[in-house]
C-alpha cells in the first residue's frame, strides 16, 4: 500500500504537466485573439476553477479594453476554452 501511494504522488505532477503542455500546442494553433484570451485566462485556471465564467470575464475585460473585438469575441472564446480545458485535466 505504501508504494501505491508513493506511485499516486510522483504521478500527479506529471499528468498536470502533460495536460499544460497539451495545453500550450493546442494555443499554439489559436488565431490571435483567442490566443490572447488564453493567456489572459491561462494563469487563472485550477482543476476546481469555472472555466466558462472565467473565460467570460477575461473576454469581457479583453473587449472593454479594445484588445478583442465584440465581434469576434464568442468564437474566439470558444476556441480558447477548448485549449484551457486541457489545462484542467
Amino acid at each position: 500500500m505504501k508504494y501505491l501511494i508513493t506511485f499516486a504522488v510522483v504521478l500527479l505532477p506529471a499528468t498536470a504537466l502533460a495536460g499544460k503542455v497539451e495545453a500550450e500546442t493546442c494555443a499554439a494553433s489559436l488565431s490571435p485573439p483567442a490566443k490572447q484570451i488564453y493567456d489572459a485566462t491561462a494563469p487563472n485556471v485550477t482543476a476546481t476553477s469555472n472555466l466558462r465564467q472565467l473565460v467570460t470575464e477575461e473576454t469581457r475585460a479583453l473587449v472593454r479594453s479594445g484588445k478583442v473585438s465584440r465581434a469576434d469575441a464568442r468564437a474566439n472564446a470558444r476556441a480558447a476554452g477548448q485549449c484551457l480545458q486541457q489545462l484542467k485535466t
